[in-house]
């Protein structure tokens, strides 16, 4: 079996207002090279915003990675990791049979992660963790005035 690139991520998203004006942002790390993405919306949601920087850091990948997955988002760790092959099996519908809210970045997100080896961690937001707060600034500047 041929070993995979290892690449570490970082995102976070950042909403002015929640719906709002939101940002994005993920760092991706491998070996001594950095790369930053961000981007933003005018009317958008934290939780689109911290989905889409995860989405956004799979599409910025040229091959399969294992990869060391950072975020202060318990939505998308635990949509990824405990609630998606739930809402797939119910027709993308939740416990109380109502549509997944962000369907169209959760299935984007699906279609995305398959072909890496991904480790969701997370990571407590604003307290200390050197990447974390990179990409929450980043985020933040994103937001459109």
């Amino acid at each position: 079996m041929t070993k995979l690139p290892h690449v570490t991520i970082y995102t976070d998203g950042a909403c002015s207002g929640n719906p709002g004006p939101g940002g994005w942002a993920a760092l991706l790390k491998f070996g001594i090279h950095e790369k930053e993405l961000f981007g933003s919306e005018r009317e958008t949601t934290n939780n689109r915003m911290e989905l889409t920087a995860a989405l956004e850091s799979f599409k910025a990948l040229k091959e399969a990675c294992q990869i060391d997955f950072y975020t202060d988002s318990e939505y998308l760790r635990r949509g990824i990791n405990e609630w998606m092959a739930t809402w797939k099996r119910k027709g993308w519908k939740t416990a109380a049979k109502k549509p997944v809210k962000n369907q169209d970045l959760w299935k984007a997100l699906d279609d995305a992660v398959h072909e890496h080896q991904i480790s969701w961690h997370w990571v407590r937001g604003h307290a200390g963790n050197q990447y974390n707060e990179r990409v929450d600034k980043l985020a933040r500047k994103a937001i459109p005035d």
